[in-house]
């Protein structure tokens, strides 16, 4: 991926981080109970950054290719209202959200860990990816973060994007 701006001047763009769930707010762990409810544990300075960073104005939106209650009742508790679940192509939802906010690639940030998150990641003005991330995303993105997915990558992204 191209590295001809400086990742401050990336940030310093941002009005809208973009979130896939699974490997990056969650360690990525599908838990299933005998009986077949499905439980996801996230991480809670990530949490407290996402309300941080929606404080300042910057809008905090999901895209993710599952589709899950927990999701749902986690967005509800952070404040988080662009919700985009069970979905096979990320990039459409991505053109739609930028086109509903009125705002140019340059001005969105995006967190992902997997090949589906790519299509999204080569068009957005930040692209991040949590340590755990499969090796061709890490290639590809601007900041590979120290944390893993659901152990403070968010947190460590939201905490740059403050800084800038």
């Amino acid at each position: 991926m191209p590295r001809k701006q400086s990742i401050k001047s990336r940030l310093h763009k941002i009005k809208l981080l973009l979130l896939d769930v699974d490997g990056v707010m969650t360690d990525g762990g599908i838990y299933l109970s005998n009986s077949g409810d499905e439980f996801k544990k996230f991480n809670i300075q990530d949490g407290y950054g996402i309300v941080k960073l929606q404080r300042t104005g910057i809008k905090v939106g999901i895209i993710t290719g599952r589709v899950s209650n927990i999701v749902t009742k986690r967005a509800e508790e952070l404040g988080i209202t662009e919700v985009h679940q069970n979905l096979e192509n990320k990039l459409g939802v991505y053109e739609h959200i930028k086109a509903k906010w009125n705002l140019s690639d340059t001005e969105i940030a995006y967190i992902g860990d997997d090949e589906f998150d790519l299509p999204v990641l080569e068009c957005v003005g930040f692209s991040a990816a949590p340590s755990n991330a499969v090796p061709s995303v890490k290639k590809r993105v601007h900041f590979v973060c120290t944390r893993g997915g659901g152990n403070g990558a968010v947190r460590e992204v939201i905490d740059l994007i403050l800084q800038n």
